[in-house]
């Protein structure tokens, strides 16, 4: 059975579980420049059981948010993430990216890179939950990407 394909119009909010709202604001719009756009309490789940989380939401340029979920009471293991196992990769120009980078060590906020990936350049933060933030900019004239399927079709045929 063939499945069509679905048009995804784009991202319209990605969430995160967060450690303290105030710290995760703090690092999203203050250090990020991410406008906080919307935040509300939800004391009620759909299914009727009480709880006690708030929903806050970061705008990007776009339109497209990244939220987070503080809830002190539902244990949740903070961990710092491996660059390979989960990051938020966002994209910005080159000056910016160049300005970010000498500004994370003055914020006192671990910074690596400039990573060069071909076509795109990026640096990397570390946000009080522990995920991996990378901003990342196109280089003009960049490497285009090989084609995803032989890469893919290749790596199978390798890999232990």
């Amino acid at each position: 059975m063939t499945q069509s394909r679905i048009v995804i119009k784009g991202l319209q909010h990605a969430v995160y579980r967060c450690r303290d709202s105030e710290e995760t604001r703090a690092f999203y719009e203050d250090f990020l420049g991410l406008p906080l756009a919307d935040a509300f309490e939800i004391s009620t789940t759909q299914t009727g059981r009480e709880t006690s989380v708030l929903h806050s939401f970061f705008q990007m340029a776009d339109g497209s948010s990244l939220a987070f979920f503080e809830a002190p009471d539902q244990p949740f293991e903070f961990r710092e993430q491996h660059d390979f196992d989960l990051h938020i990769a966002l994209e910005v120009d080159m000056a910016t990216l160049h300005r970010m980078f000498e500004a994370g060590p003055g914020a006192g906020i671990d910074t690596r890179g400039i990573s060069d990936h071909g076509g795109i350049h990026s640096i990397y933060f570390r946000d009080p939950n522990g995920y991996v933030v990378e901003l990342t900019a196109r280089v003009d004239g960049g490497s285009q990407p090989a084609d995803p399927h032989a890469t893919l079709a290749d790596w199978q045929s390798r890999k232990t």
